[in-house]
């Protein structure tokens, strides 16, 4: 296993969450939903990025999330690093757009470079080690804090942060339980991390 082939968002009502994918992400074939009932509450322990070019495209990506049913969790602002915003998408997944281009170069449009997926680990060290020892491989790491994993071109990029921060970040309680409601899709054979997220193999999806 080197990067994760796409992965399945679990939600209470499919054709609702297709219909607001469709429109914020068109025909992106990296994500999937399926139907499941399974109790979660609070925060899921993960997050989901779209990385854009430029502040514009990302406010465009934004506004089409918000017209499409999504709360707004974190308006559009500059940091020290950047450009972003937060919003829950009416399955209460959390997602962020997000460059770190503080000024535009063009035209906007509501389009995207790359999806990040950052997991929220109660141990960043043991979970990286964990994925170390199924086959990824480190492409940033800062000390205990947060590690990022070089991907193939196209897929979704695999990141780990801590819990509590990454929670921050996405500017709700870090307080969670149940179903994180994600599947990731990618592994050489199933199998659950550290932090309870679980992989599948790509024949596993295909089939279900």
């Amino acid at each position: 296993m080197t990067s994760i082939d796409t992965i399945t968002l679990e939600v209470a009502d499919t054709a609702v969450a297709e219909r607001f994918y469709a429109a914020v992400l068109g025909s992106d074939s990296r994500v999937r939903v399926r139907a499941s009932q399974d109790p979660t509450s609070g925060f899921r322990g993960f997050s989901l990025s779209l990385i854009v070019a430029q502040p514009a495209d990302g406010d465009a990506l934004f506004e089409a999330a918000v017209d499409a049913g999504a709360t707004v969790l974190k308006p559009a602002k500059k940091s020290l690093w950047g450009y972003g915003a937060v919003f829950q998408a009416p399955d209460g997944t959390i997602w962020k757009v997000a460059t770190p281009n503080k000024k535009n170069t063009g035209p906007a449009a509501p389009r995207y470079d790359d999806i990040v997926l950052l997991l929220g680990a109660a141990d960043v060290a043991a979970s990286k080690q964990f994925y170390l020892d199924h086959g990824l491989t480190v492409e940033k790491s800062f000390r205990t804090m947060y590690v990022e994993f070089a991907s193939e071109p196209g897929a979704v990029k695999l990141g780990l942060y801590r819990r509590r921060a990454l929670a921050k970040d996405a500017g709700v309680a870090p307080d969670g339980g149940g179903s994180h409601r994600l599947t990731l899709v990618g592994a050489s054979e199933p199998f659950t991390d550290p932090d309870g997220f679980a992989w599948e193999t790509s024949s596993i999806t295909a089939e279900s």
